[in-house]
């Protein structure tokens, strides 16, 4: 494929791809390690509520307020899971269980008596996503890169997700030390004062943001595959924390490379006329990852043994 061909119709998609799986697997590793890795399945659920209120708030369906409206309910949803598993000293599984499930029925409930059931809300534009539609129409090839007029054009979603890595990168460098010492021993964090209660909030609320980000653009069977295999997969190759975090980074980009490589070209490559999902496929590349260091990671005999802090 030439620079004409691929810039225009793959690059961005690609980036996008990758940058949202980074975005979900960096705040993945801790999510993981305190046994929260279902929260990304969480906010899928909750987000229908937020998308409803939004609509009925602003009466346009439209990319920016859908979004905020689910962001907030990301973060609503994500501080209930937190008071009812502190409060109620019940699992996290259980907690998760109860918010997202009545969420969602709240927001099934809001379409119904609110009349919007009719109209046409683009619930798939936030949970499902459409990554192969993310084409940059205004470039002509790799001189785009440095036309303003050219990427005054860039699909919006491309910054988005580059400003919301940015943001989960920036969170989790500032607060490394904290981050590391609560998650691997809650009572001597709280020792040396830190507030492990607040720092934990801060953590989903920063993972809800990027999930929420990422539904946008490349739907939520991407975002709940990437707060998962990529860390758990890292998991198996290493024994400390910042191993761990530079191979989920590794695993991510594979993923989505490969992935929507072989969407794209792979049914070609066997004989088929049409290409598949690149969602699917992605998230396929990630499962494969993780069967593969489960079977042949060096750690894997040592997947009950601390991370090293």
């Amino acid at each position: 494929m030439s620079g004409s061909e691929f810039v225009p119709l793959s690059l961005t998609p690609l980036l996008i791809g990758v940058l949202s799986a980074v975005a979900c697997a960096l705040p993945g590793n801790f999510l993981v390690l305190r046994r929260q890795a279902l929260i990304g399945d969480a906010i899928s659920h909750v987000v229908l509520p937020g998308i409803v209120v939004a609509f009925l708030l602003t009466g346009v369906i439209a990319a920016w307020p859908m979004m905020l409206g689910a962001a907030g309910a990301a973060i609503v949803a994500v501080v209930l899971i937190e008071a009812i598993r502190r409060l109620g000293r019940i699992e996290p599984g259980a907690a998760m269980g109860v918010v997202f499930t009545t969420m969602f029925a709240a927001g099934v409930l809001l379409l119904e008596q609110t009349d919007t059931s009719t109209v046409h809300l683009d619930v798939e534009h936030a949970l499902y996503g459409n990554l192969e539609s993310l084409i940059w129409l205004d470039a002509t090839g790799w001189a785009s890169l440095v036309d303003p007029v050219a990427l005054a054009g860039l699909p919006v979603e491309l910054p988005r997700i580059l400003v919301t890595l940015a943001g989960v990168s920036g969170f989790i460098w500032l607060f490394w030390r904290p981050l590391k010492l609560s998650t691997f021993d809650e009572g001597f964090a709280r020792t040396l004062g830190i507030r492990t209660g607040h720092l934990g909030l801060a953590l989903v609320i920063v993972a809800a943001v990027a999930a929420v980000a990422a539904f946008d653009a490349v739907g939520s069977i991407i975002v709940i595959a990437m707060f998962i295999c990529p860390p758990a997969a890292a998991r198996m190759m290493t024994n400390t924390l910042e191993g761990q975090v530079g191979w989920s980074v590794v695993f991510a980009i594979l993923s989505a490379v490969l992935g929507y490589v072989l969407a794209g070209y792979g049914p070609l490559w066997l004989g088929a006329h049409d290409a598949v999902s690149a969602a699917g496929m992605i998230a396929t590349m990630s499962g494969l990852i993780l069967a593969l260091a489960a079977r042949f990671g060096p750690c894997r005999s040592r997947t009950g043994s601390p991370v090293q802090s």
